[in-house]
């Protein structure tokens, strides 16, 4: 596989004075040794897709969604996007703070929410950072977003969970659901959705790709985590590839976010002169002088994720699978996404 790999990617530079052909043939080889990859891990279903500044450029589905009931995995399929969520919920802080409802620097305490760290800054929430703002440390801590729920609640009048809805709705991403329990929730808690809502939300769970346990590339059914059945600022998000890509291209065309909001969010505080791995609700890193910012999802022996963008081309690969087979082995949390043969694979053919 690696040299039938090695000779499509020398076609394709060969190629490279005829680019839209060039970009076919590269796009025919991130799909042929994305399979391989899958094999190796032993994933039983991955869906792909990589968008640019127009749309989704190529999409893909590989393997089962449900190995018993032999159901192929397909670009529409739902998986949960576990850490994905967060960038969603970055997206609807961040505009908040445009807007002026809040300040990126007021701290948690100001809110009067309950919380360990009362002195921590919303800033420092969605950088998962902590100490004073010339001497910041890094340590990732999905479970800190957690006051972002009622702090969402006081900048955008709605609650946490209608306001995720919401912006599920506007961007017509109608084949995701903002927490399983979605379904189940009832009065008084807040955010109880229309009943045709939870017609199409109970639909979509039906369709939601199966977990599995992994070993030896051998794939045993297993189940979700009780965390992933309910939305919180950092997991919950049930989603699709397809959807994911409009969320993605709303980024790049500022309808979500001012350009210099999001420009800022992609740029990592500085700790000793140093960038550290997190901006404001996304992982960021330099690949050959190149910026690269990434977020990954997983639940173990479950799910798993990845989202990359190339913010200098435009350029996104989103990747779901229903193993942790994308990320478990691999250490994202430390913030070095080229760890990962998924992610080495995409940053190889498309950053040079």
């Amino acid at each position: 596989m690696r040299a039938r790999f090695l000779a499509a990617l020398t076609a394709a530079l060969l190629f490279a004075f005829v680019p839209a052909r060039a970009q076919v043939i590269v796009y025919e080889v991130f799909g042929a040794y994305l399979e391989s990859l899958r094999d190796q891990a032993g994933i039983p279903g991955l869906a792909a897709a990589i968008v640019d500044t127009n749309g989704i450029v190529w999409e893909r589905a590989f393997g089962r969604q449900n190995i018993a009931g032999s159901v192929a995995t397909r670009t529409d399929t739902p998986f949960n996007a576990d850490g994905l969520t967060q960038t969603i919920t970055a997206a609807i802080v961040l505009r908040c703070a445009e807007e002026h409802r809040l300040s990126l620097d007021d701290t948690v305490g100001s809110f009067g929410v309950p919380t360990a760290e009362p002195d921590a800054s919303i800033r420092q929430l969605l950088t998962h950072t902590s100490g004073t703002a010339d001497n910041p440390t890094f340590l990732l801590r999905p479970e800190r977003l957690a006051p972002l729920w009622p702090i969402v609640r006081v900048c955008a009048v709605d609650s946490y969970r209608e306001t995720f809805a919401t912006l599920l709705h506007r961007l017509a991403m109608f084949d995701s659901v903002p927490g399983p329990n979605m379904v189940s929730i009832t009065p008084p808690a807040e955010g109880v959705p229309h009943p045709a809502d939870v017609e199409r939300y109970t639909a979509i769970l039906q369709r939601r790709a199966t977990p599995y346990f992994v070993e030896d590339r051998r794939a045993l059914q297993s189940s979700y985590p009780e965390s992933a059945s309910v939305l919180t600022p950092a997991t919950g998000l049930v989603t699709t590839v397809r959807d994911l890509a409009k969320f993605d291209l709303a980024l790049k065309q500022d309808i979500l976010l001012e350009h210099g909001t999001l420009d800022a969010a992609w740029n990592a505080p500085i700790a000793n002169g140093l960038p550290l791995p997190h901006g404001m609700g996304w992982f960021v890193q330099n690949y050959n002088g190149e910026k690269v910012v990434w977020q990954f999802g997983m639940a173990e022996n479950a799910s798993s994720s990845l989202m990359i963008t190339l913010p200098a081309r435009g350029l996104t690969v989103i990747l779901m699978a229903n193993s942790d087979g994308l990320v478990k082995l691999y250490s994202p949390a430390n913030g070095d996404v080229t760890l990962s043969p998924f992610a080495r694979l995409f940053l190889n053919l498309f950053v040079r």
